[in-house]
This record gives structure tokens, C-alpha cells and sequence, in this order.
């Protein structure tokens, strides 16, 4: 026979509890034991970083060669000519939203190649 947990009884009491009585529990405990239920700044910060494996490709600046960086936002972006052309001249402005880190500098690369200056945001 299995040991049973000696908290099952107290997680189906906490799972029968609204909203409300689940809050003044964890506000009582946080009393009761001198403790926070808040994550550390520092690890929200972390979280926040290594979330962020998808961004946008921003076109700051489309520079001199504004033809070839409308070429290159087609290619990239898959929009047609009128499309690709209205994002250049609409600069600064996305290109192409929530882009894997990695395909996003292939794509900075391009465009940068083209003569624009782009940011990853």
C-alpha cells in the first residue's frame, strides 16, 4: 500500500477555497511566518530575459540606398512592393513581429547590407 501524502488533505481544503479566501490564506501565512509570497525582483528580472527569444525587427533609419532596402524588406517581410515600400517610408517602424533571436539577426544583417539601420527590440 502507498504512503499517502501528508499534505493531500490540506490541498483539497486550499483546492476548495474561492479566490478571495485563497488570498486571506496566503496573507495570513505571510503573517504567521514572517514571509513573502512575492518572486525576487532579481529573478523576475531573469524571467524577463529569457522570455524574450522572439522580437520585432525594427527599421530605424532607411538610409541612402532606400530602393534596395525595399527590396530587401519584400523579401523578408513576404508583403508585396506597395507594402514593403509604404514600411520604408513609414520608418522608423516593424518589419516583421516576434521573429526567433536568430532569424531576426539574419535579418538585421540584410537590411543593414542594404544600408539601414534596424534594432532588435
Amino acid at each position: 500500500m502507498a504512503e499517502e501524502n501528508k499534505f493531500d488533505d490540506i490541498l483539497e481544503k486550499i483546492g476548495k477555497l474561492s479566490v478571495v479566501e485563497l488570498a486571506d490564506l496566503i496573507s495570513a501565512l505571510e503573517k504567521k511566518f514572517n514571509v513573502s509570497a512575492m518572486m525576487p525582483v532579481a529573478a523576475v528580472g531573469a524571467a524577463a530575459v529569457e522570455e524574450k527569444q522572439e522580437v520585432n525587427v525594427v527599421l530605424k533609419v532607411t538610409g541612402d540606398q532606400k530602393v534596395n532596402v525595399i527590396k530587401v524588406v519584400k523579401e523578408l517581410s513576404g508583403l508585396g512592393l506597395k507594402e514593403a515600400k509604404a514600411i520604408v517610408d513609414g520608418a522608423p517602424g516593424v518589419v516583421k513581429e516576434n521573429v526567433k533571436r536568430a532569424e531576426a539577426e539574419e535579418m538585421k544583417k540584410k537590411l543593414e547590407a542594404a544600408g539601414a539601420t534596424v534594432v532588435l527590440e
